[in-house]
C-alpha cells in the first residue's frame, strides 16, 4: 500500500511549501531541496510528476490500496535525488535520511521531540531502485519546462540553442586482463558450486578451498611474472601461464564431470536454479579465457578486439579510449547529453554498442519534436555525410564541423560569424558535464545494465533539480534583499 504523500499533522511538522531553505549555502543539498520544494508546491507540476511516479511504481508493486504501508512516492523521489546530488552510497544516504534535519523536513518528518520516523538501509535500497530511466526522462522534461518558464522574459517564446556532447560514465569494474578475468571465472565457479551443494552433497568437492587456494596462487604467480621484467622474461611467462592454465583446465573438467550432480542438487530450489544458470555462464567464461590466455601468452597471438571481454560481472562494459591528452582508458559506457543556454539537460542517451555518429540523427529528431530549437551544435565526433544531410533538414542552424579537409563551400559555411560564435559557445557543455560528474555521474556503483541506465537518469534529474533550485534561490535572494531595503 502506497500513497503519494501523507501530511503528518504533528507538533513541529511544517508544511513542505513553508520550509525555509538557506539562501547563502554553497552546498548541493539546499539548491536540490529548493527544486523539489517547487515541484511539491506547484499544483500543476505536482500532479503531473506524481502521476508519472504512480504509473511506474504501482505497475511494479501492485494495487496501491492493499498490502503493508510502503514508502511514499514523495520520499522515493527525494531520497533518489539526494543520493545523486551528494554522490552518496547507500550508507551515506541512510545517514542523511535519518540525521539531516533539512532533508527530514522536506520528507515531511517532524523534528520536534523524539527521533521520529527512521529509514532502514534496505528499505531505502528497495524503494529508490524502483525509479526507471523512462520515467525519469519524463519527469526531467517537466522539470526543464518549469525552469524555462522561470528564466524566460514575460510573453517571450522559449527558443533554445542546444549543445550535444558525450562522455564516459564508468562502471564498477577492476581493470581487465585475460589473466585476472580467468581467475574471476574460476573463483566464481567454485563459490557457486559450494553454494548450490549442501553439506551432505559435497562429494567430489570436499577440497573446494584447496582448489581455490591453488588456482589463486597460480594466478598471482602468472600475474607477477607478466608485469615484471628480468632475464628470460618471455620463457618465465610461458612457464607460469602453463601451470595456471593446467589448474584451470582441471577445474573445467571437474565441473563438466560433476554437472549432473550439481543440476540434481539445484532442481528443488528456485534460488539454486538461478545460481545454476549463473554457474553455466561463468563456466563458459572460464573456457573462453583459458583459450584467450593460451593464444596470447603461449602462442604469442594478438587477440581481436571483438573477442575480448572487459568484465564478467558487468558484461555491457566497453573499452573507451578517445585519444585525448594522457591517452586515458575508461571502462563503462558513453553517455550523450544535450544542454541548452540556460544550463538544463534536455535529453540524454546511454550508448550501449553505439558511437557518437550512430546517435546524432536520433538525438536531433527527439530534440526537434520535444522542444523549440533554434540551433544544435555537435563536435567532430558526430560527423558523417549522412548525419549532416539529415540533421540539416531538421534544424534551422546546424553546427556540425566536418572531419578532414574542407572544400570551398564547406570552408565558407564553417567560417560564417554565426557558425563560429555557436561553435565557440559549444565549449559550455564541458562545464555541464563536469557538474554531472560531481553529481555522481562519473562512476556507477550499481550492478547491471538496467540499474546503470536508471542511475544515469536519476543523475540527470538531480542535476536539473539542482539547476532549478539555484534559479529559485537567486530569485528568493533578490526578493529578500528588496524586502530588507524597503524595511530600511
Amino acid at each position: 500500500m502506497r500513497k503519494r504523500f501523507e501530511v503528518q499533522y504533528e507538533m513541529g511538522c511544517k508544511p513542505i511549501e513553508c520550509i525555509k531553505i538557506p539562501l547563502k549555502s554553497r552546498d548541493e543539498i539546499p539548491a536540490l531541496l529548493r527544486g523539489l520544494q517547487y515541484i511539491y508546491s506547484t499544483p500543476e507540476l505536482n500532479k503531473k510528476v506524481f502521476a508519472l511516479l504512480e504509473r511506474k511504481i504501482f505497475s511494479k508493486t501492485g494495487d496501491k490500496r492493499t498490502g503493508r504501508p510502503g514508502m511514499s512516492l514523495w520520499e522515493i523521489l527525494v531520497l533518489g535525488s539526494v543520493r545523486l546530488a551528494r554522490d552518496a552510497d547507500y550508507d551515506h544516504l541512510e545517514h542523511i535520511a535519518n540525521h539531516d534535519i533539512l532533508v527530514r523536513k522536506i520528507l515531511g518528518i517532524s523534528t520536534f521531540g523524539g527521533e521520529g520516523k527512521g529509514y532502514p538501509i534496505q528499505t531505502i535500497k528497495d524503494n529508490v531502485s524502483l525509479l526507471d530511466e523512462d520515467t525519469l526522462q519524463e519527469i526531467n522534461k517537466l522539470v526543464v519546462e518549469s525552469g524555462h518558464q522561470l528564466v524566460k522574459k514575460k510573453d517571450e517564446e522559449v527558443v533554445l540553442r542546444v549543445k550535444v556532447d558525450s562522455y564516459a560514465v564508468e562502471s564498477n569494474v577492476h581493470f581487465p586482463t585475460d589473466i585476472n578475468l580467468l581467475w574471476d571465472a574460476a573463483r566464481k565457479c567454485i563459490d557457486l558450486v559450494v553454494n548450490i551443494l549442501s553439506e551432505d552433497e559435497v562429494a567430489g568437492w570436499r577440497k573446494h578451498a584447496d582448489w581455490r587456494r591453488r588456482i589463486k596462487n597460480a594466478f598471482i604467480g602468472a600475474n607477477r611474472v607478466a608485469f615484471r621484467g628480468g632475464r628470460n622474461r618471455e620463457e618465465r611467462i610461458r612457464q607460469a601461464s602453463r601451470h595456471y592454465l593446467k589448474l584451470c583446465r582441471l577445474l573445467s573438467q571437474k565441473l563438466e564431470a560433476t554437472k549432473p550432480y550439481i543440476a540434481a542438487a539445484a532442481s528443488g530450489s528456485p534460488l539454486k536454479m538461478i545460481k545454476l544458470l549463473s554457474l553455466e555462464n561463468f563456466e563458459k567464461m572460464l573456457d573462453k579465457h583459458i583459450d584467450l590466455v593460451e593464444r596470447r601468452l603461449i602462442y604469442g597471438q594478438s587477440i581481436p578486439h571483438e573477442e575480448k571481454v572487459f568484465s564478467l560481472f558487468e558484461p555491457y562494459t566497453a573499452w573507451i579510449q578517445k585519444g585525448k591528452a594522457g591517452n586515458k582508458v575508461e571502462l563503462g559506457l558513453p553517455v550523450a547529453v544535450c544542454t541548452d543556454q540556460y544550463g538544463f539537460i534536455l535529453h540524454h542517451r546511454v550508448m550501449e554498442k553505439e558511437h557518437d555518429v550512430d546517435v546524432a540523427v536520433r538525438i536531433g529528431e527527439i530534440l526537434t519534436s520535444d522542444w523549440n530549437i533554434r540551433s544544435v551544435s555537435f563536435d567532430k565526433g558526430f560527423w558523417n555525410k549522412r548525419n549532416y544531410e539529415e540533421l540539416s533538414s531538421l534544424v534551422r542552424e546546424l553546427i556540425l564541423p566536418k572531419k578532414g579537409k574542407l572544400n570551398s563551400s564547406e570552408y565558407v559555411r564553417e567560417h560564417r560569424q554565426e557558425f563560429k560564435e555557436l561553435r565557440w559557445a559549444h565549449a559550455a557543455v564541458e562545464s555541464d558535464i563536469n557538474c554531472l560528474e560531481h553529481h555522481g555521474l562519473d562512476r556507477c556503483p550499481d550492478r547491471g545494465i538496467a540499474h546503470f541506465r536508471n542511475y544515469v537518469g536519476l543523475g540527470v534529474l538531480a542535476y536539473n533539480l539542482h539547476r532549478l533550485g539555484k534559479i529559485l534561490i537567486e530569485r528568493d535572494r533578490k526578493t529578500s534583499e528588496g524586502c530588507k531595503l524597503k524595511a530600511a
